[in-house]
């Protein structure tokens, strides 16, 4: 288990800040001890629910060309046949994973292959179960054309508190299959497209591990 790249400055500069108010508040109430402790319990409990928001542990990764992989920890709150309009503009199977703010918040390619579109969109920052969240709040659009040639579309969703989405990849990048590709800060939502024959592996309310859990399974 490691500390994420994205949450490591936030972590220095946070941790100055609670040391700081502590001794601010021992210089100007030094004879409260119990007051003391109280604010000291309460800086180290908030200081740890950050630390945790961005913890990135090591996971083995057995990759699969016909398998689809969830892309982030969390639960599957969607699953649906939809109309893509950005890219495929036809009808697509969704299956949406919801990160809460104690989920791991790494980002992991579903399937391997080379990076076909990308692009960034800015937006709203809806609750992430809104049903309009998919098209109205901040995003990404990111579609993998695997080694057999069959694409597969997935968006990092802002929610009510996650406003910064993080991305690592670009068009025409050949990437790994559970491999880290973005963060999302505190939560949010991930859709995945597949084809209308893909087989889905999960069912709402099911519980999803990044880089891990098979949500699908591809035809060909």
């Amino acid at each position: 288990m490691t500390i994420h790249k994205e949450g490591r400055q936030l972590l220095f500069i946070l941790l100055v800040i609670l040391v700081g108010l502590n001794l601010l508040f021992i210089y100007f109430y030094p004879e409260q001890d119990e007051l003391h402790y109280l604010f000291m319990g309460i800086s180290l409990v908030f200081y740890l629910l950050i630390l945790q928001f961005f913890r990135n542990p090591n996971i083995m990764i057995s990759a699969n060309e016909r398998h689809v992989i969830a892309p982030a920890d969390g639960k599957v709150v969607v699953i649906e046949e939809v109309v893509e309009t950005e890219y495929f503009k036809t009808k697509r199977k969704q299956i949406s994973i919801f990160m809460s703010p104690v989920n791991v918040h790494v980002n992991r390619n579903p399937v391997g292959g080379v990076i076909k579109y990308f692009k960034y969109h800015a937006g709203k920052y809806l609750v992430a179960w809104h049903p309009k969240s998919s098209t109205d709040n901040e995003r990404t659009t990111i579609v993998i054309q695997s080694p057999s040639g069959t694409e597969v579309l997935f968006r990092q969703i802002a929610g009510a508190l996650a406003r910064r989405i993080k991305w690592y990849v670009k068009e025409g990048d050949k990437v790994d299959q559970g491999a880290e590709f973005g963060f999302i800060k505190f939560g949010s939502r991930v859709d995945i497209l597949l084809p209308l024959d893909a087989e889905v592996k999960v069912a709402i309310g099911d519980k999803t591990k990044g880089g891990r859990t098979v949500i699908a399974e591809l035809k060909k």
